[in-house]
């Protein structure tokens, strides 16, 4: 039985040694606990489980006098058990509540990036200005923001200058692979874009390996081989390959490889919430990419394409530009606040099952004609994404959570 004895300190005077003179004989167990005597047979009421918290009615030197059983007991005592329940109680659920609130932000962030490619493909399909669709995107996210913050649904971030000034080239290199990623998906099929872009782990290696000089373990370099030959078993046998949509999809990936570069050395110990900082990178990107936009694609082109889509399709174009805008941000914003409640190699793995869902819905909703060839190499490049995403994340202890989770937020977006 786990016990514990409070007792204060007690001085000694006069009378405490009239009161032992009173007391010659040794004091029975009984007098401390009688309710810990009981006679041979009898249960106890005292579960051996928890810890036993004794307390006594001593204070300072003041001694009290209780009669029991027609007895004059030196001290009283008091004994209570602690209930353990309570606190396994207290712990299961909160336990139990954190995995359903992590299960609930996988499912949304796989659901809500499904129903964005989706839309954005429509919309593309329909109104190929990639260019406007990606500052859209950019510009209904940072709306959405600036408003939760001004009405107090969201906590603004605490920036200052030097804050803005090492998230610009963040920004910059997020820019290029938002776009990219969007020219790749206005030339070829949604799953042909994502088998591409799995292959992101393969340039981050390579990057970090010949232009910072970082090393990595055999595993690593490893997993690379079924990422590299998968993606080039997918994309000799495309049935519908254009070389701008696949070089769009290649430079995404690097521009995101080197978007993680700078968020690791620009925004180390920068005390700002995934929510919130995915929030200001839209911001800036929005800034970055507006005249850009204006400069290849234009007003002109913008309205006259947009009048001939409307003529075609109707009035539901409208509909799909709002979605796959609002969608875009909803999804990023989900997978970032997934990535505050748990450890980056989870997230990893997430992001490659949210990978594989967007790729079999898409050739479903679309009715992508895919070789079995095709479907392997999609396969082998996913696996290999998988088998580096438990190497490379959970490599070595010296590297901290923070670059962890910019290794995890690697190809999130798209």
């Amino acid at each position: 039985m786990i016990s514990s004895l409070r007792q204060p300190v007690v001085g000694i005077s006069g009378s405490d040694l009239l009161l032992r003179q009173r007391h010659a004989s040794p004091v029975k167990a009984r007098s401390f606990l009688p309710f810990l005597a009981r006679e041979k047979g009898q249960g106890s009421l005292v579960s051996v489980h928890k810890p036993l918290h004794i307390a006594s009615s001593l204070g300072g030197a003041n001694f009290s006098s209780v009669k029991s059983g027609g007895k004059v007991d030196l001290v009283k005592c008091e004994a209570y058990e602690a209930d353990r329940s309570e606190v396994e109680s207290t712990n299961t659920p909160s336990e139990a509540s954190k995995k359903v609130k992590i299960g609930i932000y996988f499912a949304t962030w796989w659901a809500l990036n499904v129903v964005f490619n989706i839309y954005n493909k429509k919309v593309l399909n329909a109104y190929p200005f990639p260019w406007l669709t990606s500052t859209l995107s950019l510009a209904c996210g940072s709306l959405m923001m600036l408003i939760s913050w001004a009405t107090g649904i969201a906590e603004a971030p605490k920036t200052d200058p030097e804050f803005w000034k090492s998230l610009f080239p963040v920004a910059v290199a997020h820019t290029i692979g938002h776009v990219a990623a969007t020219v790749s998906m206005s030339k070829v099929a949604v799953s042909f874009t994502h088998i591409i872009k799995s292959g992101e782990p393969a340039f981050s290696v390579l990057v970090s390996r010949f232009l910072l000089g970082e090393t990595f373990p055999v595993p690593v370099y490893l997993s690379l081989l079924p990422i590299i030959g998968g993606c080039a078993l997918a994309a000799v046998t495309e049935l519908n390959f254009n070389m701008t949509g696949f070089m769009g999809a290649m430079i995404s990936n690097l521009a995101f490889v080197f978007r993680n570069i700078f968020s690791k050395k620009g925004m180390k110990g920068k005390s700002v919430s995934g929510m919130n900082y995915y929030a200001c990178l839209s911001i800036l990107s929005l800034a970055i990419l507006t005249p850009f936009a204006i400069a290849v694609e234009g007003p002109q082109m913008w309205i006259a394409g947009w009048k001939t889509s409307i003529s075609q399709i109707g009035n539901q174009l409208i509909w799909w530009v709002a979605a796959q805008s609002v969608f875009y941000h909803l999804y990023n914003q989900v997978s970032y606040m997934s990535l505050d409640e748990i450890s980056p190699l989870t997230f990893s793995i997430g992001n490659t099952m949210k990978r594989i869902s967007v790729i079999v819905s898409s050739i479903i909703i679309f009715h992508t004609p895919v070789q079995p060839v095709n479907a392997l190499g999609a396969a082998i490049a996913i696996l290999g994404t998988f088998l580096y995403s438990q190497d490379a994340l959970a490599v070595s202890p010296s590297v901290d959570r923070y670059n962890n989770k910019n290794d995890a937020a690697e190809e999130t977006l798209l």
